[in-house]
């Protein structure tokens, strides 16, 4: 009796050291990601099979400029719009971004709101996982347990593809161009 009274004291205690470190770690989250105004990173992005890399800036709330390496099309969203333009064939395409994911995943207040009220799951040791659903939208934000920076997010594309993205070489609160988050225009050639 006493042995196992020992044993179920050791794991309410792990489990409490384990839920005051993930509440320590998501306070520091939080507040790093509250000092966040922009992110400037490289990423990996996986959508059904196929992998693209490029670079990203994003200035919240809303907004985001990326350049894809192989397939030489940039994303680009000035907080109202979002435009995906291919510059090797031409193709041009505008979305409202409330029809996209990017609505929720580059609105940073949104994201905080969320963190606060969910603990989040620790997977792999190195990382914390905020997972929610906002009507259609089921999104995972990855945040690093030792940096407390966003590392990446999965979730669902308008064309209903399973999207991973993977941030990496980040640098925060950069100096940005002014006319950085500008749509492109469609090119006549």
């Amino acid at each position: 009796m006493i042995k196992s009274s020992i044993i179920f004291l050791f794991f309410l205690i792990a489990i409490l050291c384990s839920s005051n470190l993930e509440a320590s770690t998501k306070k520091k989250i939080i507040n790093n990601f509250i000092e966040t105004k922009n992110l400037s990173f490289k990423f990996k992005q996986n959508i059904q099979d196929k992998t693209q890399e490029g670079n990203c800036i994003v200035e919240y709330p809303k907004k985001i400029y990326c350049t894809y390496n192989e397939s030489k099309k940039i994303l680009v969203s000035n907080g109202k719009k979002l435009v995906i333009q291919n510059l090797n064939n031409n193709q041009y395409y505008i979305y409202p971004i409330e029809r996209t994911a990017f609505n929720l995943i580059l609105d940073k207040n949104f994201l905080l709101e969320k963190i606060k009220f969910d603990n989040g799951d620790i997977v792999d040791n190195k990382y914390l996982r905020f997972k929610f659903i906002e009507g259609d939208n089921q999104i995972n934000i990855f945040f690093d347990i030792n940096s407390y920076n966003i590392i990446g997010w999965q979730n669902v594309d308008i064309y209903q593809n399973l999207v991973i993205t993977y941030l990496f070489n980040l640098e925060k609160n950069i100096q940005i161009k002014k006319n950085q988050f500008r749509l492109p225009t469609p090119t006549n050639n």
